[in-house]
């Protein structure tokens, strides 16, 4: 008998809106940057997720971090709703979920020798006494690729961004999280860097057991990293499924106009391919379409998109769509 492994993480209906003011201080709308928003990550998984920019990628990563909380829904870490605990149990939760940014410089203090910044979640949290702290910075250093004694003493000015990221990693792993959320964390190195930031990444997953949500806009590179792929679109999931079913035969509009907008290296294949176009400007998320929030653009498009929202459901093996008309399988 099979053995199906709870998942990691549990994500159920997250909704996350911000308040616009308007002139003089007035209201000027909400935005509705996650709207419903559902989906598991299982231990040792990577989870990837793209989408355009303002598809509300980056809100949900902070929103499973509870920076800020969502406005409704449930995020469960084995089995604990971090949207309703607090305090001193909401801490010890969230050093089992760490992040990668996407500026390398900007994540680290300036000011910080490299190993300092390594130990600093650890003085937080007050894991280990002072030597143990170093001790365990160096292995960290170590592990991502960069040698202690070369590296420990600089400071961030005096690294590569490949470099910087290496140390937001190695602080990342301090507290032995079983998460780590990458907000395009590879998006600002050139392509070399990108290949050996992302086998590290793969080399962790395999020696220390971890899982990740990896967002990026880049759907090659996410292809690439990822067991399975959600695709965001205006604060909403549209579908989500393995990595390879989703290329290979998407059936929401929207991912197959994101996958038509890879360049392709095949002459010939790019000459008979026909390219599926988004027409239109992308709707505002303070004032969302009704029903179907790609209705507008969509080709497929009719009567009932416009009133009858359409929910995630599974039309092959473990992928799922959220639409009344998708594609069919191939």
């Amino acid at each position: 008998m099979t053995t199906v492994e709870e998942p990691l993480l549990e994500a159920r209906n997250l909704v996350q809106e911000f308040t616009v003011r308007g002139r003089g201080g007035t209201r000027g709308g909400v935005v509705h940057a996650l709207s419903d928003v559902s989906f598991d990550i299982r231990p040792r998984e990577t989870l990837g997720v793209v989408g355009e920019t303002g598809s509300g990628k980056s809100t949900l990563a902070r929103s499973i971090l509870q920076a800020p909380r969502p406005k409704a829904g449930s995020v469960r870490l084995r089995g604990m709703d971090l949207a309703t605990v607090k305090g001193r149990r909401l801490a010890d939760a969230r050093r089992h979920v760490q992040m990668v940014f996407q500026d390398p410089f900007g994540s680290l203090n300036p000011r910080w020798r490299v190993t300092d910044i390594v130990e600093e979640p650890m003085v937080g949290y007050r894991t280990a006494p002072a030597a143990e702290r170093r001790r365990r910075a160096r292995d960290l250093l170590d592990l991502v690729g960069l040698n202690p004694d070369t590296f420990g003493r600089r400071r961030p000015h005096e690294l590569s961004g490949g470099q910087c990221q290496r140390v937001a990693i190695a602080r990342a792993l301090a507290l032995d999280p079983a998460l780590i959320v990458c907000d395009e964390a590879v998006s600002s190195l050139d392509v070399l860097i990108q290949a050996q930031v992302l086998n590290l990444f793969e080399r962790l997953r395999s020696e220390l057991g971890l899982s990740y949500l990896f967002i990026s806009h880049d759907l090659a590179l996410v292809k690439q990293v990822s067991d399975r792929v959600g695709v965001m679109h205006l604060g909403q999931l549209c579908e989500i499924g393995p990595a390879e079913e989703i290329y290979r035969a998407p059936r929401h509009p929207y991912t197959v106009a994101l996958l038509e907008s890879i360049p392709h290296v095949d002459a010939d294949a790019a000459a008979n391919r026909r390219p599926v176009t988004i027409r239109g400007e992308p709707p505002s998320p303070i004032s969302p379409p009704s029903g179907c929030r790609f209705r507008t653009r969509c080709p497929r498009a009719r009567d009932r998109c416009a009133v009858e929202t359409p929910l995630l459901r599974e039309l092959a093996p473990g992928h799922q769509a959220a639409c009344h008309f998708p594609e069919e399988d191939v």
